[in-house]
């Protein structure tokens, strides 16, 4: 079931002053113009310069009386009329093409009266083309004598038009104050005037110059400023309307310091403009509708099933309950207001309808509270309001519980464990905070004071990029703006779940800005050198579980989007690759179980090295030192092998002696490989003494010399005391003496010799006796069994006469 779109009879309009009249003019003539009071009491009906029997009719709901007028042919008829916000009495305005201006009003006397009349162009020669009543002011829009500028041509007289404004007020029981005028923009074209609770729209008309026809202006008098769009550039620029000096802005000036709105593009084709709450609603002959948001920027709401088919077409646009309602001839269609989509289609019985404003806030009696948030529909047949009502039978959820259900369905997609959350489980447990607070918010429980007090820091970031954005379209410090603008986004993106099109976003602004965005990952990680070459982070583990996560429900992510991880990675290597391995080396330390698991298997120092690229074509610093940092044995014995094989003894040593006590089995394996490279060459003994400290403390002597015997060099001839001339030395005793101390720093042995070798490790040092000279007969061969020992093993090892 779902709800149904209504029309609800308020009033069939007998009980309006004058409710003959009233329907005969909605019954008769299109293009008559209605407005509707502030407190919704009373209803304006104009018949426009132009029309048969210019008339205006003013009726009231209740007690009062009706206030109705005629201008006979010949005599000029307002132009416009409005009513005034005043909340004392209700009062009107009526504006005349020759400047003009009637101010009536009601409620201190019998009927309807006089309050002040007064020209606005008191200097005669000029035209009152549009006008508008926002709150507390009058505002117009004259066309003056093109002479008047000292200008002459066509341009001159497209361009001669200005805006003006004056404060208009009650004073007293009967009485107006009307300020003195102040021009707020001339040298412009003709611009129609819309407003609606806070803002002015400046709307091109069908006779704007053409190449200014695509702009349209917003002033916020609130505010003092206006912003000049371009909806269909996309463009939009916010400037003071406080220039030096005082003086009004100048519409040519104006355009000038905003480059690219002038670009050759064709004029607006609108059919209808609509002032909301939400901004300015316009209708194209396509059936578009578009909304131009207070801050210049424009959006699609939606098309319409049918196109206006020209202007004398009837159409009206309003707005509730995020529901767009358009009346074109006899068609009324809902459309959603987020996605464009047709809610409902309704045919009425007329084509002769208006759509009328809501009343302003405070001001609604007790029947217009009863249906407040609905759009109110007037025509001959009544006044109806146009709402949405759920079907008969159906309890709507409470607020409270489409919170908590909504935040179970996203709690449950990120939830690792089998069982289903429930809505009462949210309830209780206090690890759900946040929709716990949303529901305490909707309930009331948190004071308005105290709920601004929370977004206050979100509404001042809000403001402050907004005033980024503008000041990025003037061009102003565009470098410095750029930089703070992605800073923004990519902290704004690292709140979100980075999935889809959150992380895809993240990739272009790592892609264009990788600087700004880098700076941005430096605070939200609070990464900081600690001074030996490492990183240090104080972020909590939820921004690092994001940092180092991959796609989400089993996903990959769509080709040339990198997860977060990878993209930090690859950003490094661009801007700072020696930073890139500390990096790596710090995430391994902060991973949870399962974080940074794209795959079995797949730790982090892989997933950065695939960033590198394919092997044999990554960097082989940044190789060498992401296999070393990753802590696995598999990596550093790999790392190892290519020191080795650069011949970068020093680091590959240094490498096996920074690895934790903890790794004994890792630091074995180092050593005998290069135990190994001992045996095989010289080159490793300028580092025997960092050989000597990798040595592991339980390998025993006879161990030592059975490695180093495997891997000692075949001996095609016998060996010779002294190596060839050129050819290189072979490995001696007193190069292994060091080694095999080291072996023996477990503990001396006590009791008789273990191995036939240890009497080298305990030496004291004395060397033995000189044999005499000459030749030695058997027995006295026999009395230095050392000697002979050493004879059988000739495979490199030589050892010489010291005597």
């Amino acid at each position: 079931m779902k709800r149904a779109g209504t029309l609800r009879l308020l009033s069939d309009l007998n009980n309006f002053s004058g409710a003959a009249r009233l329907r005969e003019l909605l019954a008769g003539d299109p293009a008559v113009r209605v407005r509707c009071s502030p407190d919704g009491r009373h209803l304006l009906l104009l018949r426009p310069p132009g029309a048969p029997d210019p008339q205006l009719l003013v009726a009231v709901r209740g007690p009062g009386a009706a206030l109705e007028r005629a201008w006979p042919a010949g005599q000029p008829s307002p132009l416009d009329a409005f009513f005034l916000p005043w909340p004392a009495r209700p009062a009107l305005v009526l504006v005349w093409e020759s400047g003009l201006a009637e101010v009536w009003g009601a409620g201190v006397g019998p009927g309807w009266r006089l309050l002040q009349s007064t020209e606005l162009c008191p200097g005669g020669g000029a035209r009152v083309v549009a006008v508008a009543a926002p709150r507390g002011r009058l505002v117009w829009c004259e066309e003056r004598q093109a002479g008047a500028e000292g200008r002459e041509g066509p341009p001159a007289v497209a361009f001669s038009h200005c805006v003006c404004v004056r404060t208009l007020e009650p004073s007293g029981e009967a009485g107006t104050n009307l300020g003195r005028t102040h021009i707020l923009l001339h040298n412009c074209p003709p611009f129609g005037l819309l407003t609606s609770r806070k803002d002015l729209f400046l709307v091109p008309t069908a006779t704007t110059w053409p190449g200014v026809g695509h702009i349209l202006l917003i002033w916020s008098p609130s505010k003092g400023k206006v912003v000049v769009a371009a909806p269909c550039l996309g463009l939009s620029h916010s400037k003071s309307l406080n220039p030096g000096g005082g003086d009004p802005w100048d519409f040519s000036t104006l355009l000038r310091g905003l480059p690219g709105l002038l670009s050759p593009r064709q004029p607006l084709t609108v059919h209808t403009w609509a002032p909301t709450p939400q901004g300015l609603l316009w209708l194209d002959f396509r059936g578009t509708v578009s909304l131009v948001q207070p801050h210049g920027g424009t959006r699609a709401v939606g098309t319409l099933q049918e196109a206006p088919a020209s202007l004398a077409g009837s159409a009206a646009l309003g707005t509730f309950h995020g529901t767009l309602a358009c009346v074109l001839g006899s068609t009324l269609e809902l459309l959603d207001m987020g996605s464009g989509q047709l809610l409902e289609r309704k045919v009425l019985s007329t084509d002769r309808v208006h759509l009328l404003e809501p009343p302003a806030p405070g001001m609604e009696n007790e029947e217009e509270l009863e249906t407040r948030g609905g759009l109110r529909l007037l025509s001959a047949v009544g006044l109806f309001r146009v709402g949405w009502e759920a079907p008969q039978g159906l309890e709507l959820p409470s607020a409270e519980d489409l919170v908590f259900e909504e935040a179970c369905e996203y709690y449950q997609r990120r939830s690792l464990r089998g069982a289903r959350l429930t809505p009462e489980e949210l309830r209780h447990n206090s690890t759900f905070r946040a929709p716990q607070a949303l529901a305490s918010i909707l309930q009331g429980h948190v004071s308005p004071s105290t709920l601004l007090t929370t977004l206050r820091a979100e509404l001042r970031d809000y403001r402050g990029l907004e005033q980024l954005k503008a000041q990025l379209v003037a061009g102003d410090d565009e470098e410095a703006g750029w930089t703070e603008l992605a800073e923004h986004e990519v902290a704004r993106l690292l709140r979100t779940e980075l999935m889809g099109d959150q992380l895809a976003q993240l990739n272009t602004v790592f892609q264009a800005l990788p600087t700004a965005a880098w700076g941005a990952i430096l605070r939200a990680l609070q990464l900081q050198p600690d001074g030996n070459g490492r990183l240090r982070s104080q972020a909590p583990p939820d921004v690092w579980k994001k940092v180092l996560g991959v796609t989400t429900c089993g996903k990959e992510p769509p080709s040339g989007i990198l997860p977060l991880f990878e993209l930090l990675c690859r950003c490094l290597c661009r801007l700072e690759p020696r930073w890139l391995p500390p990096f790596v080396e710090l995430a391994q330390q902060q991973g949870g179980p399962g974080w940074g698991s794209g795959g079995p298997g797949l730790p982090l120092y892989r997933r950065a090295l695939e960033v590198l690229g394919e092997e044999g074509t990554r960097p082989e610093a940044l190789e060498l030192d992401l296999l070393l940092g990753s802590g696995r044995p598999k990596a550093v014995l790999q790392a190892v092998g290519q020191l080795v094989q650069k011949e970068e003894w020093e680091r590959a040593l240094e490498a096996g002696l920074a690895l934790s006590p903890s790794s004994p089995l890792l630091r074995s394996e180092i050593f005998k490989l290069l135990l190994a490279e001992f045996a095989r060459h010289r080159r490793l003994d300028a580092h025997l003494p960092l050989l000597c400290r990798l040595c592991p403390p339980d390998l025993a002597p006879a161990e030592l010399l059975l490695l180093l015997r495997t891997h000692l060099p075949d001996e095609l001839e016998p060996p010779a005391p002294f190596p060839e001339p050129g050819a290189e030395p072979p490995l001696t005793v007193g190069l292994l003496r060091a080694l095999l101390e080291q072996t023996g720093t477990e503990g001396r042995p006590s009791g008789p010799v273990l191995s036939r070798y240890e009497d080298i490790l305990w030496d004291p040092g004395t060397p033995p006796p000189t044999p005499p000279r000459g030749p030695m007969s058997a027995l006295q061969a026999s009395d230095h069994p050392g000697l002979e020992a050493w004879a059988p093993s000739g495979q490199g090892l030589c050892v010489t006469d010291t005597g």
